[in-house]
């Protein structure tokens, strides 16, 4: 809860990137995970008040215990992050060690494929 986290690519990276994809005729993909913050494991305890339109009659003063991340929770971004880069990792990518949030990837033949990671939107280049 202490730790304030978005995962954002250098614009340094992104240049590097485009200039590859210039250089070698990549292609060039952008997509945006629409429910990423909703698939975060929490660490702790976190409630919250019933949304409206949704109390239950009787028990308006009840809270929701969430077992999973929401949009909204200052913790979410960084969840999202951990689920996404320990599933990237186990599929064989490689992180940058100067931006954690390029991921890369030596095929069979020889090629490269290039994930940039920007919160929940991404590049991916390859032949």
């Amino acid at each position: 809860f202490n730790d304030i986290f978005s995962p954002v690519v250098k614009h340094s990276s992104i240049r590097v990137l485009l200039a590859l994809v210039a250089m070698y005729d990549l292609e060039l993909e952008q997509l945006d995970v629409k429910t990423a913050f909703l698939h975060g494991e929490l660490e702790e305890q976190i409630y919250m008040r019933q949304p409206q339109g949704f109390e239950i009659e009787g028990k308006e003063d009840h809270v929701c215990l969430l077992k999973k991340s929401l949009y909204g929770l200052k913790q979410s971004p960084r969840q999202w992050y951990k689920r996404f880069d320990s599933f990237m990792l186990g599929h064989g990518y490689l992180r940058s060690m100067y931006d954690s949030c390029v991921y890369f990837r030596k095929l069979n033949d020889g090629s490269f494929i290039y994930l940039l990671l920007y919160v929940d939107d991404m590049l991916i280049a390859a032949k």
